[in-house]
């Protein structure tokens, strides 16, 4: 018997077709929350960028501009506009994971049910090799550094 140097089989393991159904279900659920959330952070972040904007604006008015007790309220805003960015770094994630939940739904379906004649098979990214799409390294004024 000629063994292969490619990774080893492992044993098959038969679950209920109906417990694979429920689970493939229930990623697909939780990939749906997941795009919900990702568009309910976006839109609180369009919020607090337009708010922060006009606060800014205001405290920019000539008349404001001798009251230096007022540098303390624009750093601050400044400071808070720059952690608004964290939002991208958080629908990188959001979206990393969800094509992970349903690249894992989908596989599973497929090889606990198979595909019948015909029946097409939704298309699937790659599930990305790389575990944390995200990372902070850096946050300061207007910076931020992905990888």
């Amino acid at each position: 018997m000629h063994q292969s140097s490619s990774t080893p089989v492992a044993p098959a393991v038969q679950l209920p077709v109906m417990l694979v159904a429920e689970v493939q279900d229930s990623l697909l659920v939780v990939v749906h929350d997941l795009s919900r959330l990702d568009g309910l952070l976006a839109h609180t972040m369009e919020n607090l960028m337009e708010r922060f904007t006009s606060a800014s604006a205001n405290l920019a008015d000539p008349a404001l501009i001798e009251f230096k007790e007022l540098d303390n309220v624009r750093s601050t805003l400044r400071a808070a506009v720059t952690e608004l960015q964290f939002q991208d770094m958080a629908s990188q994630l959001i979206i990393h994971t969800s094509k992970i939940l349903q690249g894992c739904a989908y596989r599973l379906a497929s090889e606990s049910m198979g595909s019948e004649d015909g029946e097409a098979v939704p298309f699937v990214e790659e599930v990305p090799e790389r575990p944390n799409p995200v990372t902070q390294d850096e946050m300061d004024a207007g910076s931020i550094e992905l990888f």
